[in-house]
């Protein structure tokens, strides 16, 4: 009789440890996807950035995130989206992608909108397309909607600029910004950087040239295109200014081959002289009506802090160094300018 309840209550007791055995590995086998969902491994590594574009949807990002491939699991990366409430808070920008992120740390870096700053760099370019271009693949707005404002009279005029001289707000540098910074933002910031550049100082030393800071740019713009090397930069932006106090045309060659819009011209041959076009110094008195490039910093600051002297000629040294040999005198000039044509026509440059 005892035997037999022994029996029964060693059976009974085995049953609940065996349950018990189950239930936990149960809530292990539970916790261990639990985590994996949550915590675990699942950006992989082809792609550096995600991208979200501005007034993107859930939807959207999840498309992307599925044809680029960047989580090993989907489904696990939307059940986490829906539990943390990411589907109603996607917020737009460039997001730097790190291998191994979990789904946790992915979506929570997606809904803070914690994206990593763009460095715009730019310098050097010549026409506002070409700007608007390289603009464009650095920030989201298109190459059309930087164009559009940069054409547009009623936009730039409460900047205080024309649609031919907006270009020299631009000036050339490093800037930090989101990547999803609107167009009009972009020239918010650019017009900011602008007025913070022209201090009372500097403002001063164009007054004092009887230049505004737009006209010390757009000579600035022409000094540029002229030194091969800063350090002559101030000795050509002091010849330049001479011939403007003089009442003597610039005739600068980078104006002429600005106006005839053909870059690869390497020797401005007379025929090229006579281009009609406002841009053309050697018909035109004065200064252009805009820049015929980017200008630089240091060709901005070469101009308010110019040498003096009494230079009004200037021709390109025929030993190709990029340096110019300067004179006073038409004379002086004309020799220097021989021995330059006689030192093309050697190297057979004929345009």
């Amino acid at each position: 009789m005892s035997t037999e309840k022994t029996s029964s209550g060693g059976t009974t007791k085995k049953f609940f440890i065996a349950l018990l055995a189950i239930i936990i590995l149960g809530l292990g086998i539970t916790g261990v996807v639990y985590y994996l969902r949550w915590f675990g491994p699942n950006v992989t590594d082809k792609q550096e950035y995600l991208y979200i574009h501005t007034e993107a949807t859930f939807d959207d990002v999840y498309q992307t995130i599925r044809e680029e491939g960047i989580v090993k699991d989907t489904a696990t990366f939307l059940w986490s989206a829906h539990n943390m409430h990411y589907v109603g808070r996607v917020k737009p920008g460039k997001y730097r992608l790190k291998q191994g992120m979990s789904n946790r740390k992915l979506i929570n870096m997606l809904a803070s909108g914690a994206q990593e700053p763009v460095d715009l760099k730019f310098r050097g370019l010549r026409l506002k397309p070409q700007f608007a271009g390289y603009v464009s693949k650095q920030i989201e707005p298109d190459s059309i909607a930087i164009i559009s404002l940069l054409d547009s009279a009623k936009f730039v005029e409460k900047y205080g600029f024309t649609t031919e001289n907006v270009y020299t707000m631009f000036l050339p540098n490093t800037y930090q910004m989101y990547w999803n910074t609107t167009a009009e933002k972009f020239f918010e910031r650019m017009h900011a950087e602008y007025t913070k550049f022209w201090t009372a100082d500097r403002k001063q030393k164009a007054a004092e040239l009887n230049l505004t800071p737009i006209q010390v740019s757009i000579l600035a713009s022409i000094v540029d295109a002229e030194a091969l090397h800063d350090d002559e930069m101030p000795t050509i932006a002091g010849l330049y200014l001479n011939r403007l106090k003089r009442g003597i045309k610039l005739e600068a060659d980078p104006t002429v081959i600005y106006a005839t819009g053909d870059f690869t011209i390497k020797r401005v041959l007379n025929k090229y002289l006579n281009t009609p076009s406002p841009y053309n110094t050697y018909r035109v008195s004065g200064l252009p009506p805009g820049p015929i490039m980017m200008p630089s910093v240091n060709a901005i600051k070469a101009v308010l802090n110019h040498k003096e002297h009494n230079y009004i000629y200037m021709c390109a040294k025929e030993d190709f160094s990029g340096y110019h040999n300067f004179a006073t005198n038409v004379a002086e000039h004309m020799a220097n300018a021989r021995r330059f044509q006689q030192a093309l026509n050697e190297r057979g440059i004929k345009r």
